[in-house]
């Protein structure tokens, strides 16, 4: 995310940026040490979706910038 967002990996840490699911659980986060979008804990496609062919989990990076 680091590298995606142009940033050093300090400045992800500095800038307080986090990840929000659009849903009820977090099934995201940033690993701190490498800056990479790690899964927090087990994705169940099923259960999620069930029978839909096309299934999407959307989430947004804050990355707090100050002025």
């Amino acid at each position: 995310v680091a590298m995606d967002l142009g940033l050093e990996l300090s400045a992800l840490r500095d800038r307080g940026t986090r990840i929000v699911d659009k849903g009820r659980k977090q099934y995201f986060s940033l690993h701190e040490k490498t800056g990479h979008l790690v899964t927090a804990e087990r994705i169940d496609r099923e259960q999620l979706c069930g029978r839909i062919q096309s299934c999407l989990l959307n989430l947004e990076i804050f990355v707090e910038f100050s002025m």
